[in-house]
C-alpha cells in the first residue's frame, strides 16, 4: 500500500511540476513584454525568487550542497544538454560576476566555521544593492513580442497574466514536495539510509521547480530567463535566504567541507568561463557540467 502511495506521489508530483513549469513560464514571458522588461530580468527576480521558495526553510549546508551546487552544474548542465542556451551579454558582465562574488564571500565568511550576524547583513545589504542595480539597468524593451499583442496595454490582461504567474508557481512548488514525499517514502521502502536520501531526494527535489522551469524556458527559446532563473536562485540563496536566516540566528557551516566550498567556487567559475567564450552553453559543456556534478555525488556517497 505504501510503495503504490508512493508511486502515486511521485507521478502526481511529476505531472504537476511539469504543467506548473508550463504555466509558469509562458506567463512569465508574456508578463514581461507587456511590462516592457527583458526575460533575463524577469528570470532574476520573480522566476527565480519563485523557484527558490522551497530553499527558504534549509540549513546553510543545504543551501551550498543541495540548492546551489545543484543549480548550476545539472540545472544549467541538463538544459544545456538538451537545448544550447544562449547567454545574454548582461548576464556575463553584470550577474555572473556577482554569483562569483557572492560564492567567493561566502567561502571566505565561512572559514571560521559560522556566518555571523554583520556577516549575513552584509549579504542582505548586497542583495538590496544588486536588486536595485538589475532593475536601474533593465531594458525597458520588450523581448520577442510585439506590443501589439492582444491585452498588452489591459490591466485586466495583465492581472490574469499575473494569477496564471502565481498558480503555475504555486503548481510547482506543492507539487515538487509531493515528489520528494513520494521519493523518500520509495526510497525508505527500498533501504536507503536517510543520509543519502538527505543528499539526493532531498537536496535535488527543493530544486526541482528551478531545473523544470529552466528545461522548459530553453526549450521553448527563452533562454535569457532559463539562466536568469540559475543564476538568481544562487544570488537570492547566498545573499538573500543566507543573510535573512543568519541575521536572526548565526549560521553554523557544519556539514560543510573545503571540498564542498571548492565545487561551488570551481563550478560557478566554470559558468562564467563558458558563458565568456562564445555567450553560449553548447551541449559539450552541459555534458561537462552534469559530468562533474555526477562525480561530486559519487564523492560525497561514498565518504557518507
Amino acid at each position: 500500500m505504501i510503495l503504490i502511495q508512493s508511486i502515486l506521489l511521485i507521478l502526481a508530483g511529476i505531472v504537476g511540476v511539469l504543467w506548473g513549469a508550463d504555466c509558469f513560464t509562458d506567463n512569465a514571458a508574456r508578463m514581461a513584454r507587456r511590462l516592457k522588461i527583458s526575460q533575463m530580468v524577469i528570470g532574476l527576480t520573480v522566476v527565480a525568487f519563485g523557484t527558490s521558495a522551497p530553499e527558504f526553510f534549509v540549513s546553510l549546508a543545504s543551501a551550498v550542497k543541495g540548492s546551489n551546487i545543484f543549480n548550476i552544474l545539472i540545472i544549467v548542465g541538463v538544459s544545456a544538454l538538451l537545448f544550447p542556451i544562449m547567454i545574454p551579454r548582461s548576464a556575463v558582465v553584470r550577474d555572473l560576476p556577482v554569483t562569483v562574488v557572492s560564492s567567493l564571500l561566502l567561502i571566505f565568511f565561512c572559514t571560521d566555521g559560522k556566518v555571523a550576524r554583520w556577516e549575513a547583513l552584509c549579504f542582505v545589504l548586497l542583495f538590496v544593492l544588486y536588486m536595485a542595480f538589475t532593475l536601474y539597468c533593465s531594458p525597458k524593451e520588450a523581448m520577442g513580442a510585439s506590443t501589439t499583442d492582444e491585452g498588452v496595454n489591459s490591466e485586466k490582461g495583465l492581472l490574469v497574466t499575473l494569477l496564471l504567474v502565481i498558480v503555475g508557481l504555486v503548481c510547482l512548488v506543492f507539487a515538487s514536495t509531493l515528489f520528494v514525499d513520494g521519493a523518500k517514502m520509495l526510497a525508505k521502502q527500498c533501504g536507503v539510509s536517510d543520509a543519502v536520501i538527505g543528499l539526493t531526494v532531498v537536496a535535488g527535489g527543493t530544486s526541482l521547480p528551478e531545473l523544470a522551469t529552466s528545461i522548459v524556458a530553453a526549450r521553448k527559446g527563452q533562454s535569457a530567463m532559463a539562466i536568469g532563473n540559475v543564476l538568481g536562485s544562487c544570488v537570492f540563496n547566498i545573499l538573500f535566504i543566507i543573510g535573512i536566516t543568519g541575521i536572526v540566528s548565526p549560521l553554523s557551516a557544519q556539514g560543510i567541507t573545503t571540498f564542498d566550498m571548492a565545487v561551488m567556487g570551481a563550478s560557478t567559475l566554470l559558468l562564467w568561463l563558458f558563458s565568456y567564450t562564445q555567450f553560449r552553453i553548447s551541449r559539450t559543456e552541459g555534458m561537462v557540467l552534469s559530468f562533474i556534478f555526477m562525480a561530486y555525488m559519487t564523492w560525497i556517497l561514498f565518504h557518507i
